[in-house]
């Protein structure tokens, strides 16, 4: 009989195994596809030699991640690329508000009205980065705060909505580039905590940069499965699960799914039945011809690329899909363009482009031509650029991954209490109704992203409970 059984093979997914496997636990992992990967993982979407992302492509999380940083991944072939900048925030009159990794120069990219207020922010966060990152990302509590001080002193000022903390800033420069990261996670800028999340982003990018996986995101995936083999732990690829007695004998089961996913396996019933997914997106992945031709120079070097004129454009959209239940007509856009650092991604002078925009959950209508009209405000004759697209919206993407339930990339919205507290109000977010069946999926704490960290912490669980048997 094994100690514990992983489903899913996502980051989250291995990460636990290893985690089990690390403590001397056997593991296997049973995966529904053909390849490991989840939320990372690289395919030829378009033509042949471009090689795409098709879900998560730059890695602010995962190169800070307390889990990924404390297992030797390098040794496997994982190899961090780092842009020149991180992030830029193109304007339509050709000017870019910049993330960059030295807090001065992203404070001098807002202008001198506004780059003390940025200072004031994050300077106080910077020198306990990684103990305020892993007390954090720890919660609800699956360790004692190593630093409650200052945790406490971050949530005082991202517990609020981002909409107050964006009052400190007196300019728009400044106010849309931190609407922009707020809307990473897919929510309205007015919502709790979401100033957390502009910090977290932020605070990432000035320790450790926003950098993309030499080779693509599948070599995170692959890094973590290596590991795990020489660990000792099995991985089942081509493997569907549809009831817990399709998995062989174990101590434990671990589950890196959807609650709805979990609930139908494990026979739940309505266990989950409030939690909410939220917004989902609509994904084009571009073979170039060459890079995008960005009017602000800060964009041509930069390895994410946010889209969006204002801060009142960025919410409009959010609001557009969160509360109005349709497509904006100029949505908010994140790209990533990783050939700025990584050539190897398509053929010579040739380019990858990553993007997405965000849809009503389940969405079934066709954006390109939004979004491209979007990039064209930015980088005039982009689609001249364009060899071959791969178009995804809610529909494709629940088929790619089974996690992503109506295209929402989230696993779960994240919006009130559900962004902290997931996937039920509780403090063991990580065990269910059975005491031999957990989940570690994005839809548990610390929630989305390539990370690993909700891997981890579910792995506390785990081992907790197999010591005691």
């Amino acid at each position: 009989m094994l100690d514990a059984v992983v489903v899913g093979a996502g980051p989250n997914g291995l990460t636990a195994a290893v985690e089990l496997a690390r403590r001397g636990f056997s593991v296997a992992v049973f995966e529904a596809r053909d390849t490991v990967g989840g939320g990372a993982r690289t395919e030829e979407l378009t033509l042949p030699g471009f090689r795409h992302d098709p879900c998560a492509a730059a890695h602010p999380l995962g190169v800070n991640s307390p889990a990924f940083r404390s297992m030797p991944l390098d040794r496997y072939g994982l190899e961090w690329l780092q842009p020149e900048l991180p992030m830029a925030h193109p304007f339509p009159d050709g000017t870019a508000a910049v993330l960059a990794r030295s807090v001065a120069e992203t404070a001098a990219s807002f202008g001198p009205r506004d780059a003390g207020a940025y200072r004031r922010l994050v300077e106080p966060f910077t020198h306990n980065w990684d103990t305020l990152l892993r007390d954090f990302m720890s919660l609800p509590l699956t360790a004692l705060p190593r630093d409650p001080v200052t945790l406490a002193r971050f949530g005082l000022v991202g517990l609020p909505p981002s909409t107050w903390l964006m009052r400190r800033f007196r300019d728009e420069r400044a106010k849309t580039l931190f609407a922009g990261l707020v809307a990473h996670v897919i929510s309205p800028l007015d919502g709790l905590a979401s100033g957390a999340v502009g910090l977290v982003f932020a605070l990432a990018a000035h320790a450790r940069g926003w950098p993309v996986a030499r080779g693509g995101s599948q070599s995170i995936s692959d890094a973590l499965t290596a590991y795990l083999k020489d660990l000792g732990g099995a991985v089942h690829t081509d493997y569907e699960v549809k009831r817990l007695d399709d998995l062989p004998p174990a101590r434990a089961y671990v589950f890196d799914t959807s609650p709805t996913a979990l609930s139908r396996i494990a026979g739940f019933g309505r266990y989950y039945e409030r939690y909410r997914y939220g917004a989902g997106v609509f994904k084009i992945d571009y073979a170039l011809d060459g890079p995008v031709p960005w009017t602000a120079k800060e964009a041509r070097v930069a390895g994410t690329v946010q889209i969006g004129a204002d801060s009142a454009e960025i919410g409009a959209a959010l609001n557009a899909v969160a509360r109005e239940g349709r497509a904006p007509e100029r949505p908010f856009l994140i790209t990533v363009q990783p050939g700025v650092v990584d050539p190897s991604r398509a053929p010579d002078g040739k380019q990858v482009f990553w993007v997405y925009g965000h849809v009503p959950n389940g969405w079934t209508g066709d954006l390109t031509d939004a979004v491209e009209r979007q990039l064209e405000r930015f980088a005039p004759g982009f689609r001249d650029r364009v060899l071959a697209r791969a178009t995804a919206g809610p529909p494709e993407l629940a088929v790619r991954n089974a996690n992503y339930v109506g295209g929402d990339i989230a696993c779960g919205a994240t919006r009130g209490l559900q962004l902290l507290l997931r996937p039920r109000l509780t403090l063991s977010p990580y065990t269910t109704p059975h005491p031999a069946v957990f989940i570690c999926s994005s839809a548990t704490p610390p929630g989305p992203g390539v990370h690993g960290m909700s891997g981890h912490n579910a792995a506390k669980a785990v081992w907790r409970r197999l010591r005691q048997t």
